[in-house]
């Protein structure tokens, strides 16, 4: 038997699908597949069913555009936060890395991507609409710039500045603690912490 060759389609189709999660091939997939296969029914059900849930039941926060179960996220609904001070992000995994941090207080705007022209990626295929609606209705008084320190990252900083450098916005960015090219979610809490704090004035990195 090789290793294309399997007792069951009922097992092929599983490994299938499970290595079409990133960075899974086909037998890790088998050994995953063969691990559930040992639990009890009880377990997987259990697993099935949280898989079933995140499909149906999570929501993206209609302020922030962020993963939630509800409507308004707890962050964006909470009385505590500074609604007026926004940290624009790339994605879910950048409000959980400022998050962990424990020394941001404001709320957040998740872009859902970055301009990237290489991958057809334009400023309409992000949520830079919204934020402009916000900016506009005087709600924000300062935007926090922590997105990527790539090329795709900055060009999408470039863009926002442009769109938004008005008298009434003050527009910051991470102080450059977080090493060039670095992403986020890779950050160590420490270093993502104090460039939050000590952000500067965007003007100041062009």
């Amino acid at each position: 038997m090789n290793s294309e060759s399997y007792p069951s389609q009922v097992l092929e189709n599983a490994v299938k699908e499970f290595s079409q999660l990133p960075g899974v091939g086909r037998k890790s997939a088998l050994r995953l597949v063969l691990y559930l296969l040992k639990q009890e029914k009880s377990d997987v059900f259990r697993f099935a069913e949280s898989l079933r849930r995140l499909s149906e039941d999570i929501v993206y926060c209609k302020s922030c555009y962020n993963i939630s179960d509800t409507d308004i996220c707890d962050i964006c609904s909470s009385p505590k936060r500074d609604h007026s001070v926004v940290c624009v992000v790339e994605n879910i995994k950048d409000v959980m890395a400022i998050e962990n941090t424990q020394q941001y207080f404001g709320i957040y705007h998740v872009l859902g991507g970055i301009i990237s022209p290489m991958d057809g990626i334009g400023p309409d295929d992000i949520t830079v609409k919204p934020l402009q609606e916000k900016v506009e209705a005087g709600e924000v008084k300062e935007l926090i710039f922590a997105l990527p320190t790539t090329m795709e990252g900055d060009t999408t900083n470039f863009y926002l500045y442009r769109k938004f450098n008005k008298p009434n916005v003050k527009i910051t960015t991470l102080a450059r603690g977080v090493s060039i090219g670095d992403e986020l979610e890779y950050t160590d809490e420490v270093t993502l912490g104090r460039s939050l704090v000590n952000r500067l004035p965007f003007e100041n990195t062009l």
